[in-house]
């Protein structure tokens, strides 16, 4: 699959999340089989340009490329200032936000509450492709309510406007992340425009992913929350779509691996005190459905200490490895 001049390893992406998908999390992903990864959203707000953790948020250094940051804002002036502002720090793909349902995103008219002004979207697409020197790519939901699905609209006034290339989350607006996500106005979307499409929402197997990609017809496929506490989905999805066999699920000493050199670099990359924060939400996901997780979760959570909280998870690991083992 190719954006612009970049072609990538395959058709599969991480999906941006926010207080996710900072630079340890993007670049594991990447190791373990992701194609593609965008950045965190980042404001338009230039006020908060020199803030810290705008900052950490476009950080991409060493990351490999395309490096894709996401912008994300309502006036298409300041969304072309921002495209520029990100392009000069070395973002080499520009990705707009237009699905986030957060409500203080919409609140002010961000994210996914565009959907609602379809001319204003065009404003704010033309603006950006224009002032940005790189690729500029779009993420939106099916429509603002399952009564006013306009994602066909949408995605013409995108591919009209120069995006090329376009992730959709299968749900409305409304529907928040309740409910099953529905592919079947995703698979219309493709079938009416000629830019590369990416199907979002409860992509959570290999075999899901294929259903998705085979009913769809779509180019790739993109995995968030799937991939919170298990980043080797996409070397899964990746292997499956390829083989048509499934990969053996990683064993506990690779897990723990893994989690440790997560936790490494996520020290590393935020300092001490606000990484040992940071890693607990990751320690919690990587643990999801072992013997004694809870207590566990408590011990990691009231630990203050990057030394502390990282022999609290490897004494946890070597616990699961000789004998424990998962929970059915």
């Amino acid at each position: 699959m190719q954006i612009g001049p970049y072609k990538l390893e395959n058709n599969l992406f991480l999906a941006p999340m926010a207080g996710v998908t900072d630079r340890p999390y993007r670049q594991l992903c990447k190791q373990l089989g992701a194609g593609m990864a965008v950045s965190e959203m980042v404001t338009s707000n230039s006020l908060l340009y020199g803030s810290a953790k705008t900052r950490r948020r476009a950080n991409h250094d060493g990351e490999n490329e395309p490096k894709s940051v996401q912008i994300a804002g309502a006036d298409p002036a300041m969304m072309a200032q921002a495209a520029q502002y990100n392009v000069d720090e070395g973002a080499q793909i520009i990705d707009i936000n237009m699905g986030c349902p957060a409500k203080k995103i919409c609140n002010v008219m961000a994210g996914s509450a565009l959907l609602q002004h379809e001319s204003l979207v065009g404003k704010i697409l033309e603006s950006v492709v224009n002032a940005a020197s790189v690729p500029v790519t779009l993420k939106i939901r099916t429509g603002w309510n399952k009564d006013n699905r306009n994602a066909v609209s949408i995605a013409r006034i995108a591919e009209e406007s120069g995006i090329q290339a376009l992730a959709i989350h299968g749900r409305t607006r409304a529907c928040m992340y309740k409910g099953d996500a529905e592919y079947d106005t995703i698979a219309e979307v493709k079938s009416r425009i000629g830019i590369p499409v990416i199907a979002n929402g409860d992509i959570t197997t290999p075999e899901k992913a294929k259903a998705v990609l085979d009913n769809t017809g779509v180019d790739g496929i993109m995995v968030g929350r799937a991939a919170q506490g298990r980043p080797w989905i996409f070397r899964e999805i990746d292997h499956y779509l390829k083989t048509g066999e499934k990969l053996a699920a990683p064993k506990l000493t690779e897990v723990r691996d893994i989690l440790l050199s997560h936790l490494d670099n996520l020290y590393e990359f935020y300092g001490e005190h606000t990484g040992v924060r940071v890693a607990r939400k990751h320690i919690a996901w990587y643990s999801k459905g072992t013997h004694g997780g809870a207590e566990f979760r408590r011990q990691v959570n009231q630990t203050e200490d990057v030394i502390e909280q990282r022999h609290i998870v490897d004494a946890f690991f070597e616990k699961q490895i000789n004998g424990i083992g998962w929970a059915a």
